[in-house]
């Protein structure tokens, strides 16, 4: 069905006014105030020119007929709420990674054509570094989270919100308004996906019932509201999709986001301190980078967290081994695997208990989902041989942001349908069954062979002195390309090269063993916990 978010907000918030939408440090908004402060920050924007210039019937799929409102910040209540204040006019908010160095927000904030800014003021120095090589920029807008003046020319948040209205902006929503997720920048430019609300809605921001069924009115989300409540944590940056979507699933269906005390890195003990202090019944997490640290904090500390019922984890993978320490530390809690990128949205579930036990990378092919073959030219059966991409029609984005060739490349059309193929690597079973390899954009090709990075580091983890691993590829002379293995190991430990290599033998065939092995303090990951392949391979190739 056709929705706006900004409306389907308004609707939820004006039947639980008083029920919490966000929990943050000292801060408890209700659905109440954050309707006040959206629309005020969205009158803000209306009154310095920010919102709608051409409607989306006159506009190629991969344009953008609205203002672009890049969000610089942490994870606090001012994302969330720039979100819907930009939504509330008309604008389309997008994400900025706070990790990138001058010369990539040059590049991001060009890229997006950016019209206005919000930003925390510990980032400050770095919009007043990059401000004057990015001619589209016009307004400031910058939140205190330290003592910080603002900026030359800088409105600050707060004060932004109390010279505006908090009347409902005079705009005509409509279901074809961006969502704007810049996604990559890990093997590639960042570039920004478009997303009609309607689209995103349905795919991943709690547009359908647990069950799969499509909310068909305004008045259903309502409805659910009123009678289904819960309270989730995402972990993640809100500047990785799955962080920021799990906190709009919370709002568009009357939950609570609560946000952790310490947003600049994760910390297991504040995150479980978080759960336990405001009985969250759901956590987000991305990965292994997350599960682990969080597994070996609930050992030390033995926590029951009686409220937890579901860990959420979705952007990479979890191991069987991780997953089994959480299912002991928490024998009543579900680990749900979602499967799915910025390209598709949700694609596919797998749920672990104590019940089935864990594992990982298996997934069912749901509705709207379809494995094509190599050239993308047809749709494979159950049992096909090689593997095929994994692909998505029905809601999916309308294009990348002004890239015509790369919209064409990723949403083909095959048998007159259209299709989202981000580029992820899986094989249909006999049964119906999903086995994912991975991206192609992370394999290395060694003596002939295709090998994913993800099934390397998945067997390497199964290591139990291994704490994270990533693998790359590096240039060999007689391979072509050859595997390499950045370990971080536990502490106080170390393993041969021989265990790693005999752990590795009992998961994955011989050919995709790795050649060399680099052990570091740490690996580099994202804020998002997703492996950065940029970093791994500059290490691989320095050894």
């Amino acid at each position: 069905m056709e929705f706006n978010l900004a409306a389907v907000n308004e609707a939820v918030a004006n039947a639980i006014p008083q029920r919490e939408a966000i929990v943050f440090q000292d801060r408890r908004i209700t659905f109440g105030e954050f309707t006040d402060r959206t629309r005020r920050l969205a009158n803000f924007l209306i009154d310095n020119d920010i919102g709608l210039h051409t409607q989306r019937s006159q506009l190629n799929p991969w344009q953008s007929g609205q203002d672009h409102v890049g969000l610089y910040l942490y994870n606090c209540n001012e994302y969330l709420e720039g979100m819907l204040g930009a939504f509330k006019c008309r604008a389309a908010p997008f994400n900025v990674n706070y990790r990138y160095v001058d010369e990539e927000l040059i590049y991001l904030l060009n890229n997006a054509t950016t019209k206005a800014l919000i930003f925390h003021s510990s980032l400050a120095h770095h919009v007043e570094s990059i401000r004057a090589h990015v001619p589209s920029l016009e307004l400031l807008i910058q939140v205190d989270d330290s003592d910080t003046s603002p900026i030359a020319g800088a409105f600050n948040y707060e004060e932004a919100l109390e010279r505006s209205s908090n009347e409902s902006p005079s705009v005509e929503l409509s279901a074809d308004d961006l969502y704007i997720l810049y996604t990559g920048g890990t093997t590639g430019m960042p570039k920004g996906v478009l997303w009609r609300h309607a689209d995103i809605l349905t795919a991943a921001l709690g547009g359908r019932r647990t069950n799969g069924e499509l909310l068909r009115s305004i008045d259903e989300f309502v409805e659910r509201s009123r009678y289904q409540y819960r309270k989730s944590l995402p972990a993640p940056p809100f500047m990785h999709g799955a962080g920021h979507w799990n906190a709009l699933q919370m709002l568009n269906a009357g939950g609570t986001t609560v946000i952790q005390d310490n947003v600049r890195k994760f910390d297991a003990k504040d995150v479980l301190d978080a759960i336990e202090r405001e009985e969250v019944n759901n956590l987000l997490v991305v990965g292994d980078a997350f599960g682990r640290p969080l597994a070996d904090e609930l050992q030390r500390s033995h926590r029951a967290l009686p409220s937890l019922r579901n860990i959420i984890t979705g952007g990479a993978i979890m191991t069987a081994k991780v997953k089994s320490d959480l299912l002991a530390a928490l024998p009543n809690i579900k680990i749900i695997d979602s499967a799915g990128s910025s390209e598709t949205g949700g694609q596919a579930t797998h749920v672990s208990d104590r019940a089935t036990g864990a594992s990982t990378g298996r997934f069912t092919l749901s509705e709207n989902n379809a494995v094509l073959s190599d050239d993308m030219s047809r749709i494979l059966k159950p049992g096909h041989e090689g593997l095929g991409w994994w692909a998505r029609s029905g809601n999916i984005p309308l294009g990348y942001l002004d890239d015509e060739p790369k919209t064409k490349a990723t949403f083909p059309v095959v048998d007159g349908i259209r299709y989202s193929v981000p580029g992820d690597k899986v094989r249909l079973l006999e049964d119906g069954s999903l086995e994912l390899h991975g991206r192609e954009s992370v394999t290395i090709n060694s003596g002939g062979e295709k090998i994913f990075a993800e099934e390397v580091e998945q067997a390497l983890k199964h290591h139990e002195d291994v704490f994270d691993a990533v693998v790359a590829g590096r240039t060999s002379e007689r391979w072509g390309n050859e595997v390499v293995a950045i370990v971080q190991l536990r502490d106080n430990v170390r393993p041969s090269e021989e265990s790693l290599l005999d752990e590795c033998n009992r998961h994955i065939a011989r050919y995709k063993l790795p050649k060399a092995f680099v052990f570091v303090k740490e690996i580099f990951r994202s804020p998002s916990g997703k492996a950065d392949y940029k970093w791994a391979k500059s290490v691989a190739e320095s050894q």
